[in-house]
């Protein structure tokens, strides 16, 4: 509410604008002025990572998972978060529980894997929960892959150069407490 407040003030101090000032370069002045305003006052945060390229041409991160830090390569072919067994098993995750019953394709040909939930996962200050995935058996892959699962959850990424740019759902931060939340929770 306060926010539509200020913006309907501003629009107005712009139309006081155009009027007091009828030439066209002031009114122009005016109205960046505004803008920078409003940009200023209104815009939330959003949170942006960068990965540089690695010598093979990937873009390789050191990820959070329940708070375990875990090598990955980023790969937007692959539908899922995908980690290898043991790295499943080093998060602590409940691997007597799993159910080998998914069809995948990978690298090295068709093998099974097991979906579960990952309670978190984080990439520098990007971070998001329940976060689906799939474990392969023991042996099946080297490497685990941040896949579509996760990256369909950020605004955007794009590469620019040699770097990866995740950009993360602008933030607000609560008034009351002083805490930040999503913007669209």
């Amino acid at each position: 509410m306060t926010r539509l407040l200020f913006v309907l003030f501003l629009l107005a101090m712009t139309a006081g604008a155009v009027a007091t000032y009828r030439d066209p370069e002031e009114v122009a002045r005016a109205s960046d002025t505004i803008a920078e305003i409003v940009r200023a006052h209104a815009s939330p945060t959003a949170s942006a990572v960068q990965i540089p390229r690695g010598q093979g041409g990937e873009f390789a991160i050191h990820a959070r998972i329940n708070g375990v830090r875990t090598p990955m390569v980023v790969d937007t072919g692959a539908t899922s978060v995908v980690l290898t067994y043991e790295t499943a098993k080093a998060i602590g995750l409940p691997l007597e529980l799993l159910e080998y019953d998914t069809d995948v394709a990978t690298a090295g040909g068709h093998t099974k894997a097991a979906r579960l939930t990952l309670d978190r996962l984080g990439i520098g200050r990007l971070v998001e929960r329940s976060v689906p995935a799939l474990v392969v058996p023991r042996g099946q892959m080297k490497t685990n892959l941040l896949g579509m699962s996760f990256l369909d959850r950020l605004e955007s990424w794009e590469v620019r150069g040699d770097h990866l740019v995740l950009h993360g759902f602008p933030e607000r931060v609560s008034r009351r407490d002083g805490r930040r939340a999503a913007l669209f929770d």
